[in-house]
């Protein structure tokens, strides 16, 4: 038998190895994101010129010449608009976003009670947190407390009139209570309605689908400002004598519905997007039309369209302000309206007030944003061995 020689076969495993020195590092990323190629480096260029300009300014007009702290207008006015800053002065006013910070947040919602909002901004925190985390466990029990518990509790809290509470009328309500209470609803029910509304507008019931089609429709073809002044205006006039709702809760209504119907068709975009063999296989299994859309085509179907739903989230929280069309302030709203305060009316006035109303919404934008990309890195199991 002819022998072989096996010399060059390795027998044991070669030990893992450092990157090269040329590919790990600032020097690194910095080749790899900024300048790799011609294109990348000149827009590089452009924008570090452009932070070069902008920053510095920005900087000193937020922090280095800000004024901090005042009771009225003197103090963020110049000695010409009869103020106390020097001629030519430029800076933010955080005096009077602090001054009226308790109305950006309540609006007019009576001072002796904004414990009862506060309370409940709170209990949403420590019922949202655990939810989002994903080593949190009794997820059920925590969903249930947060959609099922907190929205009864939250009701009788802000609006009081039982258990002793002084009831607080919605028309006081204002600034970052309106637009958190909108948007919480509005994402709690958009969503599941959303749902039902794709799958209607997919089934071969003939009555169900034209429904659903016919609202999905409808309700995309007019501006959300639209359907705001028919639920707060129009509304009324097709009511029988006598009877009346709530103006909040008419905006909670439009808000909600007018979002279902654009989350509608970004479901039915995930579930065009799951391949035929997935419903074959469900019914392979005998399984009923509930249970496969329930188990098998709406959690894939979902998970790809996070973006979109995250999205329409985004939305629908910075078009809660669309409110002041019915006299109702959200944050926007009453920080606007607190412009007209004589007490504070100078030129920086307004530009401090807008940027901490961009700031906050920002904010919040951001953080959906951001949890939706950790959202999807950890569902994004389809091509991990």
């Amino acid at each position: 038998m002819q022998e072989h020689d096996l010399s060059f076969v390795r027998v044991e495993m070669a030990l893992a190895q450092a990157a090269p020195a040329s590919e790990r590092g600032l020097g690194a990323w910095i080749r790899k994101n900024l300048i790799a190629s011609t294109g990348d480096t000149i827009l590089t260029i452009i924008g570090i010129v452009l932070v070069a300009m902008i920053l510095p300014q920005l900087l000193s007009w937020a922090f280095i010449n800000a004024q901090w702290t005042g009771a009225d207008r003197t103090f963020c006015a110049t000695a010409a608009q009869g103020g106390v800053q020097p001629d030519g002065w430029s800076g933010a006013c955080w005096a009077f976003v602090n001054a009226k910070f308790g109305q950006f947040m309540f609006g007019r919602y009576p001072i002796d009670e904004r414990w009862r909002p506060i309370l409940v901004a709170i209990l949403f925190v420590a019922l949202l947190v655990p939810l989002l985390i994903p080593k949190v466990p009794r997820k059920g029990l925590n969903a249930i407390l947060f959609f099922g518990a907190l929205p009864i509790f939250a009701f009788i809290l802000l609006v009081g009139g039982v258990f002793g509470l002084p009831h607080v009328e919605t028309p006081l309500w204002g600034g970052l209570l309106v637009t958190l209470t909108l948007s919480f609803v509005g994402i709690a029910v958009s969503l599941p309605l959303g749902i039902v509304l794709a799958l209607g507008r997919r089934s071969k019931m003939p009555i169900v689908k034209m429904l659903c089609v016919i609202f999905i429709e409808t309700v995309r073809g007019i501006p959300l400002i639209t359907v705001l002044f028919m639920a707060s205006v129009m509304l009324p006039l097709f009511l029988p004598a006598g009877v009346s709702f709530d103006k909040f809760l008419r905006a909670l209504i439009g808000v909600s519905l007018f979002a279902a119907a654009y989350m509608a068709e970004v479901v039915r975009g995930g579930l065009q997007a799951i391949p035929k063999g997935q419903y074959e296989g469900a019914d392979s299994l005998g399984l009923g039309y509930w249970q496969k859309m329930g188990l098998i085509v709406l959690p894939q179907a979902l998970k790809l369209v996070i973006p979109g739903i995250v999205n329409t989230f985004i939305g629908m929280f910075k078009d809660t302000s669309l409110v002041s069309i019915i006299s109702m302030f959200d944050l926007l709203g009453v920080v606007k309206q607190n412009f007209n305060d004589p007490n504070w009316a100078t030129p920086q006035t307004a530009r401090s007030g807008l940027v901490f109303a961009a700031f906050v919404f920002w904010l919040f934008c951001f953080g959906m944003s951001r949890y939706s990309m950790f959202t999807e890195r950890r569902l994004d199991t389809g091509h991990k061995r």
